[in-house]
């Protein structure tokens, strides 16, 4: 069923194929993303933008 879903919406993008503008802008933000973490895995990415803790929080019993 979940094929169907993804089958429909590539027909529905062959259809209405986004604009170049759109697609620039995709690829922008993916570039950004790993400029950052590129810099993070060099060890060049400031402290201030770092987290103190991780994600979410543990769940206490």
């Amino acid at each position: 069923m979940n094929n169907m879903i993804w089958l429909m919406r590539a027909v529905k993008w062959v259809r209405n194929p986004p604009s170049p503008k759109m697609v620039k802008l995709v690829f922008a933000i993916i570039a950004a993303g790993l400029v950052m973490l590129l810099l993070e895995k060099l060890g060049m990415w400031p402290d201030w933008a770092t987290m103190d803790h991780g994600r979410g929080g543990r769940v206490l019993r």
